[in-house]
């Protein structure tokens, strides 16, 4: 039985479909790159997979069981926008999400359980790169250790899955590359299963080992609304063998998405 299942998955609002007819199955561990034109639903099936938004028809199915529909943590997830509380430290920004799981009320926990809470977020500060900035505000950090600490907070309750929705969209090409680095590291380390929507397509192929290319192949001129899009490639991407239908799709979309 395959990991993930997406089974004739629809979603729409009211008369405009977003999505259509996506079916296809994914294996634990796998790294897949979301791509295609803005608009075409890639951050809607994010969305979904998190439990922010459930199928309009269909069903996605986690270990042969209905994904949750609401976000849970057997799913972290990572935006472009970092979500940080600006008025904690960065140690506490990732013991926030423990804390809450054991006290959901308070938010806080005392003596032993604090001390280990407080030993497996900081571990986890490690795994990124910030011990150093451990009782940093979000402030005092750059664009690119902040997406860190998000990560790190993502990670810290071991989720099944990693959502990545435009992480380094607002980086520099420098600290990019570096968190590209990071993000692989981590996919192997933690034995994830992962998915990013980006706009870099040479990004796309560096990174993932399967490439979903979403595209509408329905069109109707008087009725732009009434078909969604959906799968139109699904490339496996081997990084020891030359992959010529990839690199025909990077040259494709290099000029079309934004």
């Amino acid at each position: 039985m395959s990991y993930l299942q997406i089974r004739n998955v629809w979603k729409t609002y009211d008369d405009n479909v977003i999505l259509e007819k996506l079916n296809f199955t994914i294996e634990k561990g796998e790294f897949c790159t979301l791509i295609g034109p803005s608009g075409c639903g890639k951050s809607t099936f994010l969305r979904m997979l998190l439990g922010q938004d459930t199928p309009s028809r269909g069903t996605i199915l986690l270990e042969g069981e209905p994904l949750s529909s609401e976000p849970g943590s057997d799913r972290g997830v990572v935006f472009q926008k970092y979500t940080l509380f600006p008025h904690l430290r960065a140690l506490e920004n990732v013991m926030l999400g423990l804390e809450m799981e054991h006290s959901p009320l308070l938010g806080k926990v005392f003596g032993s359980t604090r001390r280990r809470i407080k030993e497996e977020a900081m571990a986890m500060l490690e795994s990124v790169g910030l011990e150093q900035s451990a009782l940093k505000y979000p402030s005092e950090l750059s664009g690119g250790m902040q997406q860190r600490l998000s990560i790190a907070q993502a990670l810290v309750k071991k989720p099944k899955i990693l959502l990545l929705d435009e992480p380094f969209g607002a980086l520099d090409p420098g600290s990019r590359a570096d968190m590209q680095e990071l993000v692989r590291g981590l996919w192997k380390t933690y034995g994830l299963t992962a998915f990013m929507v980006t706009h870099d397509v040479k990004e796309a192929f560096e990174l993932g080992t399967r490439l979903l290319v979403f595209d509408k192949v329905r069109h109707d001129p008087q009725a732009p609304n009434a078909y969604g899009a959906t799968v139109v490639n699904d490339i496996k991407l081997d990084k020891n063998k030359r992959n010529n239908k990839g690199e025909e799709y990077v040259e494709k979309y290099e000029t079309t998405i934004s």
